[in-house]
């Protein structure tokens, strides 16, 4: 049978670690109910070694990843769920946290608690970890009485937003490795083989065939004003990102995202999916439609479309509703202001919203599948059309030594 590693607490709160072999996890699971033991984490057990030990990195022990974040309400959850009270509940998690910046929060979080403020105030003290979003629907879930119910709906959320962005950060990763790999190739060969080729014609006082007199050329470009390179990329680093500090330049540069070929659409139905899930999930947490959609403006990531939210948030304040504001700003696509409409006279707009979500993160997923498609064996041709010029002037250079009368 397999081996499962497992961190339970008693009902006094104490933390328990162990492993036990069983069918799956479900089973570990009641086997712990039985003992008296709430199960928090299950996983396979694993046998540390030299190589998989985790390297504690002097620059990660202060980071907080988003997967902590994840973890923790999700832990939360389930310790809410099952009765235990919130100081409790966090000074379990302070111990469990994996990242020492996190089990510091909590335990300030904590503080925060015992010491009188509510469980949203403390959270709010920490905007780098807790997201606007995240603190407003705790504030609603405390007012409601209903924090666990919100806690579930957080860990959906997160991990929704955690599927598509490992989704499109694993689908770069080939296109990305080629490119590196077929760069390094080009440089390797017009930096190193070209000038010994080079090297054979100016010792035997040839004249260096076209090809390969534009080859050692650009060799020695490289060779001789990398550093003019490397300067000139930290300068316009350095000028863009000043450049996108500012509003208005923030503004412009994703306006301009948003008119690329075929990205652009894709990033305009990741924040359609971004303002459609954060919304829905705000209203079924029962924060204000109003409130919500401040919160919304923030947490979309491109300028041009929460400068868009706006009116939308003024026709609210006017009667006119939502859907009716939304189709006004022309942002959103005509499936997604259809399902809208449809939520918004049937009284399900948080779930109409959500479903506008799951069918634009999953639209998304699509497009990215279809670009990297179009990319790949693209970036292939065009790696193999710049190499393969490189080995044919080589070679037709070595064939003209022979046509050479002695």
């Amino acid at each position: 049978m397999p081996s499962y590693s497992y961190r339970a607490s008693t009902m006094e709160g104490k933390i328990v670690e162990g492993s036990m072999e069983s069918a799956d996890e479900g089973t570990v699971a009641m086997k712990l109910q039985e003992m008296g033991l709430l199960p928090i984490r299950i996983g396979a057990a694993t046998r540390p070694s030299a190589l998989t030990r985790e390297v504690e990195w002097p620059w990660k022990t202060r980071r907080i990843h988003p997967r902590d974040l994840l973890v923790f309400t999700s832990e939360l959850r389930t310790l809410a769920h099952a009765g235990f009270p919130l100081d409790r509940s966090l000074a379990i998690l302070g111990q469990l946290a994996e990242s020492p910046a996190m089990a510091e929060v909590i335990q300030n979080v904590l503080k925060e608690v015992k010491g009188g403020r509510s469980f949203s105030e403390g959270l709010a003290r920490h905007p780098e970890v807790f997201p606007k979003v995240y603190v407003s629907m705790v504030k609603a879930g405390e007012t409601g009485g209903a924090l666990d119910e919100i806690l579930a709906r957080l860990v959906d959320y997160l991990e929704s937003g955690a599927e598509l962005r490992s989704y499109i950060l694993g689908a770069m990763i080939y296109p990305a490795l080629l490119s590196v790999v077929g760069l390094a190739s080009v440089a390797l060969l017009t930096v190193f083989a070209v000038p010994r080729f080079a090297s054979i014609f100016h010792d035997m006082g040839l004249p260096l065939p076209l090809p390969l007199a534009v080859l050692g050329g650009l060799g020695n470009l490289v060779s001789g004003y990398w550093w003019a390179a490397v300067l000139a990329a930290v300068a316009a680093a350095w000028w863009l990102r000043k450049f996108r500090a500012g509003e208005k330049g923030r503004l412009q540069w994703d306006r301009w995202l948003l008119r690329l070929p075929l990205v652009g659409g894709v990033l305009r139905k990741i924040e359609v999916a971004r303002f459609s899930r954060t919304l829905g999930t705000l209203l079924h947490g029962g924060v204000p439609l109003l409130q919500a959609m401040t919160i919304v403006r923030d947490v979309v990531g491109n300028r041009s479309i929460a400068k868009m939210i706006d009116p939308i948030r003024n026709g609210i304040k006017k009667g006119e509703g939502i859907a009716q504001p939304m189709k006004q700003s022309g942002v959103f696509p005509p499936l997604a202001m259809h399902l809208v409409e449809v939520g918004e006279e049937s009284g399900k707009l948080d779930a109409m919203l959500v479903e506008v979500a799951d069918i634009y993160d999953l639209d998304v997923r699509r497009s990215v599948k279809r670009i990297i498609a179009f990319f790949e064996p693209a970036l292939i041709l065009l790696m193999g059309i710049i190499i393969g010029t490189i080995v044919v002037s080589m070679l037709l250079a070595i064939f003209s030594i022979n046509d050479i009368p002695l």
